[in-house]
C-alpha cells in the first residue's frame, strides 16, 4: 500500500509503534545517536528495517534533548519510562522535521505525553481558497426581528442616499464598490458577524477549571510519583469525568427542550436546523477508494478511474442510451388534411 502513493508527496509515518529503537551501527543510516534506548527490542528492529526498505528515516531519534522530553510513556507506578512514539518521514524530505519532542504538561489523560513535530515546508494555497477564508458572514438570522429588521432597512436607506449624488461618468467598477461597501458596512453595523460555531457548546470556563485541576494532579504525580499521588490523580480524573457528563447531559435536555418548543410554536426552520446537528454530527471526507486487489488508491486521476471502472462492470448504462418507457400511449403526429379541417371549421 506505501508504494502506491505518489513519489512527489511528503511521507510521515507517526504514531504509537511501541518500538524501542536503540544505537546500533547497522542502522545508522536509518536512526539517530538521540534516542531513549540503547538497544531495540523487536518491534524497534521492524519498524528500522521496513524504514531501511522504503528509505525513510527515523526522525524522532535525531534531537538532542533531555531524557524527560524523549519518553513518550510512563508505567503506572512512575519508574519505567519508554520512547514508543516515533516520527518517520521519507529521506527525500527528512530535512523539512525541526524539532520532534514530548510534552509532559499537555494533558490527555493518557499514560502517554503527547509528541509534537516541527514540520516546514512551502505549500502553494490558491487565491480562490485564499479568498474563501477571509469571507465575512453576517448574522442573517437577525433579519426576522422587527426592530434589527427595520434599523437595517434605516441604515441602508440613509447610506444610499448618499450614492444618488454620484456622477454617471465615473467608473463602474468605482461606483460597485461604493455600493458593496456601503451593503457590508450597514449588515455589519445592523447585523453583525455570524459567531464561530463551538464543537462543545457545553464546555466552558467551569470545564476549563476542572482540566487546569487535573493537569495540576497530574504534573505532581510526575515530579514524585508516590501513592498517596496516584490516588489523587484517579480521584480528580473521575471527578473531573463526572462534571463533563453532567454537563452533556444537561445540555442534551436543553436542546430537546428546545425542540420540543419549536415544535409546538411552529418554529420549522429552527426545529429542522437542530434536528439536523443530532443527525450529522461529525462526518469527516474520506477521497480513498479501493482497487481491484484491495489496495487503497489516494490520488485523484486513480480514484475517478476507479470508479469508472466499477460502474461500467457492473453493468451500469449511459443515461443517453437508455430506453425511455413511458406511461402515456404514443399519439402519431397530426396529418396535413387533419390541420386543414381543423382550420375551416
Amino acid at each position: 500500500m506505501f508504494e502506491h502513493f505518489p513519489k512527489y508527496h511528503m511521507k510521515i509515518l507517526l504514531g504509537d509503534f511501541n518500538a524501542q529503537v536503540g544505537w546500533e551501527n547497522i542502522f545508522k543510516s536509518t536512526i539517530g545517536q538521540e534516542s531513549l534506548h540503547q538497544d531495540s527490542n523487536d518491534n524497534g528492529v521492524r519498524l528500522v528495517n521496513f524504514a531501511t526498505s522504503k528509505n525513510l528515516v527515523v526522525k524522532s531519534t535525531m534531537f538532542p534533548h533531555r531524557n524527560i522530553h524523549k519518553y513518550t510513556w510512563t508505567s503506572p507506578d512512575g519508574k519505567t519510562n519508554n520512547q514508543f512514539d516515533h516520527v518517520v518521514i521519507d529521506r527525500r524530505w527528512h530535512s523539512s522535521v525541526l524539532d520532534v519532542r514530548s510534552f509532559r504538561g499537555a494533558n490527555c489523560d493518557t499514560d502517554d505525553y503527547f509528541v509534537i513535530a516541527k514540520v516546514r515546508e512551502r505549500l502553494a494555497v490558491g487565491k480562490e481558497a485564499t479568498q474563501r477564508f477571509d469571507r465575512q458572514r453576517f448574522n442573517l438570522r437577525k433579519l426576522n426581528e422587527p426592530e434589527v429588521r427595520e434599523q437595517y432597512q434605516i441604515e441602508i436607506t440613509n447610506r444610499f442616499a448618499a450614492l444618488e449624488n454620484l456622477n454617471d461618468d465615473e467608473d463602474v467598477d468605482r461606483n460597485w464598490e461604493n455600493i458593496k461597501e456601503n451593503i457590508q458596512t450597514s449588515a455589519k453595523e445592523s447585523l453583525g458577524l455570524n459567531e464561530f460555531k463551538q464543537t462543545k457548546p457545553w464546555f466552558g470556563e467551569e470545564c476549563s477549571g476542572f482540566l487546569d485541576q487535573r493537569k495540576r494532579a497530574k504534573m505532581q504525580w510526575i515530579q514524585d510519583p508516590n501513592q498517596s499521588k496516584v490516588d489523587n490523580l484517579n480521584n480528580v480524573r473521575r471527578e473531573v469525568s463526572r462534571h463533563f457528563r453532567n454537563k452533556m447531559k444537561a445540555y442534551l435536555r436543553d436542546k430537546i427542550e428546545e425542540l420540543e418548543t419549536n415544535s409546538k410554536i411552529q418554529n420549522i426552520r429552527e426545529l429542522y436546523r437542530g434536528i439536523s446537528e443530532f443527525k450529522t454530527g461529525y462526518q469527516p471526507r474520506c477521497n480513498i477508494v479501493k482497487d481491484e486487489k484491495g489496495d487503497l488508491v489516494a490520488d485523484s486521476h486513480s480514484t475517478v478511474a476507479r470508479w469508472r471502472n466499477y460502474f461500467n462492470v457492473h453493468g451500469f448504462k449511459d443515461v443517453g442510451q437508455a430506453e425511455i418507457h413511458t406511461a402515456e400511449p404514443l399519439v402519431p403526429e397530426p396529418r396535413a388534411s387533419e390541420l386543414s379541417w381543423l382550420s375551416t371549421s
